[in-house]
């Protein structure tokens, strides 16, 4: 049986207060692995003030392990200050920063190098949906991914399925149209002859929040979530963690 996963993305939000107020009450549930990713500059803090009770991570990594890469953070970085995950391929910088597949294949593999448990993100626009090209273009940047690295190694993190309509937006997938979603990757996994198809978790997220979560965590094939704007409230994120356990 997979064990749920709840990821807190603070994206560009948090404060020193904030900091302490969740490593002190965040830790991991029977059943549920929890992970906090603060923005870079209070990984360290969370890191040493969360210590053995929840995980924390980077939102993003660089390429390269060293070198003339003004603004970036390399992956052994994140490992030295505590961390122990990193989120790949969010859609917010697929779309604003301009990250190709390829792009994205590569940090997943500068993850992998420095032993980061990724969160690969993938998923579609309202209007690839409404073109009917949505598993399609998962797929696409599925395939793009596993092109360095194997199915077997993201069953160290999590696939977390997002669809772009529903980031920020107050929209949210019906627990039957993220289920088609997290149903059609295991089976692509299938088809492509990963033996780690069944164990991989596949998360959801997408304007999760604590009124939704209960009904999205009963689908067979939905893991636990990516939770943005909701993880920045602590009482609604625990709800969240909760209604996973």
């Amino acid at each position: 049986m997979r064990k749920a996963l709840i990821a807190a993305n603070w994206k560009c939000h948090g404060s020193l207060k904030m900091v302490d107020e969740f490593a002190n009450a965040l830790s991991h549930e029977p059943g549920v692995d929890v992970v906090v990713f603060p923005p870079a500059v209070f990984l360290a803090q969370y890191a040493s003030r969360a210590s053995h009770k929840a995980d924390c991570g980077a939102q993003d990594i660089g390429t390269a392990e060293t070198g003339a890469r003004a603004g970036e953070v390399a992956g052994e970085m994140v490992s030295e200050v505590g961390g122990k995950w990193v989120i790949l391929g969010h859609s917010e910088r697929r779309s604003e920063q301009q990250e190709s597949d390829a792009l994205i294949a590569e940090k997943l593999a500068a993850a992998l190098r420095a032993e980061l448990r990724p969160i690969l993100c993938v998923g579609e626009t309202q209007q690839q949906r409404e073109a009917g090209q949505a598993m399609v273009v998962v797929e696409r940047q599925l395939q793009s991914a596993l092109e360095q690295a194997a199915g077997s190694q993201l069953a160290t993190g999590a696939i977390a399925y997002e669809p772009v309509w529903a980031i920020g937006t107050g929209l949210t997938a019906t627990p039957q149209q993220a289920q088609e979603m997290h149903q059609g990757i295991r089976s692509w996994l299938y088809r492509k002859g990963d033996q780690t198809a069944q164990s991989v978790r596949i998360i959801y997220g997408g304007s999760v929040k604590a009124e939704n979560a209960a009904a999205l965590f009963q689908q067979p094939d939905i893991d636990g979530a990516l939770v943005g704007g909701a993880s920045l409230q602590l009482d609604t994120f625990t709800r969240i963690i909760g209604a996973a356990g």
